[in-house]
C-alpha cells in the first residue's frame, strides 16, 4: 500500500513581477496571501504505523515558512522572479533533503483562485 501525508501552511509576503499583461500593479510592489501544501508518499513504518510523525513534518515545513513569511520574494535568494512555479520549486528545493519522500508541492492564492502543482 502506498499513502499520501500532507501539511498545510501559509504565508504572507509581497513581492514584483514583470509581465506582458495587467502590468501596471504587478510591477508595483504588492502582497498575497499565499497557501502551500506539501504532500509526501510512501508505507508506513510497520513498528510505528506511521509513514512519518507529522511533527516532524510541521518542523521542516515550518523552516520553510520562516524563509518566505512576511517577506519580500525579489529579495529571497533562490526564488527567481516570485511566480507560482519558482515558489513551487524554491520550497521542493529547501525541503529535498530533509524530506525526501516528497510527492507534490502545491502554492496557491485562494483570494484570487490561483493555484501552481509541483508532481514529483
Amino acid at each position: 500500500m502506498k499513502f499520501e501525508l500532507s501539511q498545510r501552511f501559509y504565508f504572507e509576503a509581497a513581492h514584483t513581477l514583470h509581465r506582458t499583461i495587467e502590468t501596471e500593479g504587478s510591477l508595483r510592489i504588492h502582497g498575497h496571501t499565499y497557501h502551500g501544501e506539501i504532500t509526501i508518499a510512501g508505507s508506513p513504518d510497520p513498528a510505528s504505523g506511521m509513514m512519518m510523525d507529522l511533527a516532524y513534518l510541521r518542523q521542516e515545513v515550518n523552516k520553510v515558512r520562516d524563509l518566505l513569511d512576511h517577506r519580500f520574494l525579489d529579495e529571497v535568494q533562490g526564488i527567481g522572479p516570485a511566480t507560482l512555479e519558482n515558489l513551487c520549486l524554491f520550497i521542493y528545493n529547501q525541503l529535498k533533503t530533509s524530506l525526501p519522500h516528497i510527492a507534490q508541492v502545491v502554492v496557491e492564492r485562494p483570494a484570487s483562485g490561483d493555484r501552481c502543482c509541483l508532481k514529483i
